[in-house]
């Protein structure tokens, strides 16, 4: 088991750290690009960054994790090239013609996704360049994962984080571009990655389909799409509705909120993309059961603390890293950074669906979790003119934020009733409910009892969050063994860190 978790902290370890970089700096440039910016302009930014996330899965039809899971089935290299090579010119096919099409009515996409936002076409045609970079670059980074080169993709990911940031700050700041900027500047340096990673993989890259792979992949994969495309659609319904029925500069907000709670998505994004090549590559279902169990325990664990640390420490971070106009993002904070955790297990989930073959289970528990979201926003988020009878609550940005929640909550207790039968994992349900009631009582009673404004508000709260790790040696959260595995993986990483040093 020890091993296990070696080769997970290992791999998304390299996963995060391309992504702790490039998060780290995109908030940290946040104060000049909304200086830049205005919410409206960001808020068709962030708009226009969830619909070419949406094309993409569309558009891979599922190749990319079929792609993943039949690497897997046995250890014939030769195999394997053929499989990449049909998956990677697969995804260039469809990417390429979709890109082409799209770009022929870029006016029309811009009226239905951005309507009266200025230069909407040009900001639409930067998209589409987006939409080809983006679905093109993942299907790159999965041949990396799936051999677990972590070097390699360290390299390429920090190589696109800092072509991001030279060109974003040059079109933004210099050039005066403002949202095209944001736009061309993520995905420019994409494109040239892809090309670059092209030419690396150049023995498993090829134009050339064989179509009996690709049957294969579609038929395994295809069932995934509308599931990734109903989540994907929970994901950003938020963003939709705050946009067109809220306002525009209210889509800005919440999306500098997004962009703050992405502080929760890299330790997810690691354990996304870290935990599938693992999880297949076990053979004993035993053996999976248990380090599934311990993995769900410990993943609450490192996430539920970070949610705990932006529930309290919040609004300090949204009045550090914005222009004062972005200031009410901080009501949604919280709750999107729970949600970056609760979306976590339910990626733990698809995993055991992908492994038992029974990746048509997953449609359900994604149906019912968009319709959850729906009905939440129409009822959470509007004020006394809002659809519903009565206006709704009138939470604005924090109801947007805890409909999400309530979304995926509604879609693991789903997914979790659907794969129990054919792959029951016994979780360590009292330890869950323990780090549950001591990460929710410190983090809610110091919201309720601290200042939340000023140096003394912030050290008080600061201080407040010392409580999670006292009240969890005082109820012996982790046994004896557990501690010694983590001192030895501390070790190890210690040790990799002086021989790279």
């Amino acid at each position: 088991m020890l091993d296990y978790l070696k080769r997970l902290a290992k791999t998304g370890a390299a996963y995060q750290a391309a992504d702790i970089a490039a998060k780290a700096i995109a908030v940290f440039t946040l104060p000049l690009y909304t200086a830049y910016v205005h919410p409206a302009g960001y808020g068709a930014y962030s708009n226009l960054l969830t619909d070419v996330v949406l094309a993409s899965i569309l558009l891979r039809v599922g190749v990319g994790e079929a792609f993943v899971r039949f690497y897997f089935e046995d250890e014939d290299e030769e195999r394997r090239r053929r499989i990449a090579k049909t998956a990677t010119a697969t995804i260039a096919w469809t990417t390429t013609l979709a890109a082409a099409i799209a770009a022929v009515f870029a006016g029309s996409l811009a009226k239905l996704l951005i309507p009266g936002t200025a230069h909407g076409a040009v900001l639409v045609d930067c998209a589409i360049v987006g939409l080809w970079a983006f679905t093109n670059l993942e299907m790159a980074y999965a041949q990396l994962r799936v051999d677990e080169r972590a070097k390699a993709y360290l390299v390429a990911s920090m190589t696109n984080v800092g072509l991001t940031i030279l060109f974003t700050i040059v079109l933004v700041v210099f050039a005066g571009l403002g949202p095209r900027g944001l736009l061309l500047g993520n995905f420019g340096a994409s494109a040239l990655v892809v090309l670059g990673l092209w030419w690396s993989l150049r023995r498993r890259f090829s134009l050339r389909i064989k179509l009996a792979d690709m049957r294969a992949m579609i038929h395994f994969g295809a069932p995934t799409v509308p599931a990734d495309a109903f989540v994907y659609c929970l994901q950003v319904a938020d963003r939709f509705y705050l946009f067109h029925y809220v306002s525009k500069a209210a889509a800005g907000e919440y999306a500098l909120a997004i962009s703050l709670a992405t502080v929760v998505f890299v330790a997810v994004r690691g354990f996304q993309y870290a935990w599938p090549p693992l999880a297949y590559s076990i053979e004993s279902d035993a053996v999976a059961a248990r380090l599934y169990s311990l993995v769900a325990t410990w993943f609450v664990f490192a996430t539920g603390a970070v949610v705990a640390a932006v529930a309290l420490l919040g609004r300090w971070a949204v009045r550090l890293l914005s222009h004062p106009h972005y200031f009410p993002a901080h009501s949604a904070l919280p709750w999107l950074a729970l949600a970056w955790t609760l979306y976590g297990l339910y990626q733990m989930a698809l995993v055991i669906t992908g492994r038992e073959m029974v990746t048509r289970r997953n449609v359900p528990a994604a149906i019912v979790g968009l319709a959850v979201n729906v009905l939440l926003l129409l009822w959470l988020v509007p004020g006394k003119s809002g659809p519903l009878p009565g206006g709704g609550l009138g939470l604005g940005l924090a109801g947007a934020g805890i409909a999400l929640c309530g979304a995926y909550v509604a879609m693991l207790l789903v997914i979790h009733s659907l794969t129990w039968s054919v792959f029951p994992i016994r979780f360590e349900w009292p330890r869950l409910l323990q780090l549950v009631a001591i990460l929710t009582g410190v983090a809610v009673s110091g919201e309720l009892l601290l200042p939340t404004s000023g140096l003394t508000g912030f050290l008080l709260r600061a201080l407040w969050f010392a409580w999670i790790p006292v009240l969890l040696l005082l109820t012996r959260f982790a046994k004896p063994h557990e501690i010694a595995q983590a001192r030895t993986l501390l070790g190890s990483a210690l040790q990799r860190g002086r021989r790279l040093g």
